[in-house]
């Protein structure tokens, strides 16, 4: 579903991506791990064409993101985003977050919309709070509704940036069991995070990015048997 082929990414006279080559197959979960400033969150933003790559090839559920004039208004209806600041609406409940894009983008009626709202709630445990605005609502309540709102587009891709870093321990395991739900699922997914056990317990296949590049890559195991200093170093720091 997604081909990296390398890839090269700068802003400025920064090099990001120094020519990453990796694939995401359908039904897989990818889990991009680093140090900051490894270029994880640059290649995932990449994915749905938030930034345009500068060299290499990118093909997305068989979209050219390489060639002039991809649609990206298409690719997004099938690649959601979810990102770690949860970019609720506060004025709108969260059944009515859920609903503004496919309303507006799908153009469906507004029964079918809160049908929808409440069937993809209830997928991240939320069935109880459609009708809660984000104020009301803690942390990690508002990230499953997030979640529940790129769900609701129907997406064959959802990508996932650091959607907890900016939770507490406890919340953090309720959106994780949310995201292992979906894995169990068969969602396609790629997540970028730091919680390295959670990485190795749902990853189909683990990378770890150093300086730009996919410096090692594998199964989960890659973190119990490091094959290079820097995922040993990295290990042991984040373990």
């Amino acid at each position: 579903m997604v081909r990296f082929e390398d890839v090269r990414k700068a802003f400025g006279t920064v090099e990001v991506l120094r020519g990453i080559s990796l694939e995401v197959h359908r039904g897989d979960v990818t889990v991009l791990i680093g140090r900051s400033g490894s270029g994880k969150s640059t290649a995932l933003r990449c994915i749905n064409g938030l930034e345009t790559i500068n060299g290499g090839r990118l093909t997305v559920c068989g979209r050219k993101l390489h060639e002039p004039g991809v649609d990206l208004r298409a690719l997004r209806q099938e690649v959601g985003i979810v990102f770690q600041s949860y970019n609720l609406f506060p004025h709108l409940t969260a059944a009515q977050n859920v609903m503004l894009a496919p309303r507006k983008v799908k153009r469906i009626g507004i029964r079918e919309a809160r049908e929808l709202a409440r069937e993809v709630l209830a997928q991240v445990g939320l069935a109880d709070k459609a009708e809660a605005y984000p104020e009301q609502l803690s942390g990690g309540q508002q990230q499953r509704v997030a979640i529940a709102r790129s769900l609701a587009m129907h997406p064959r891709l959802i990508l996932f940036d650091e959607v907890t870093s900016a939770l507490d321990p406890e919340l953090t395991g309720e959106v994780l069991r949310v995201i292992e739900r979906l894995a169990q699922g068969g969602m396609t997914m790629v997540l970028v995070t730091h919680e390295m056990g959670f990485a190795r317990s749902v990853a189909d296949q683990l990378v770890f990015m150093h300086q730009g590049t996919v410096w090692e890559a594998g199964s989960g195991d890659i973190l119990r048997d490091p094959q290079t200093p820097e995922l040993r170093q990295f290990v042991g720091n984040g373990l």
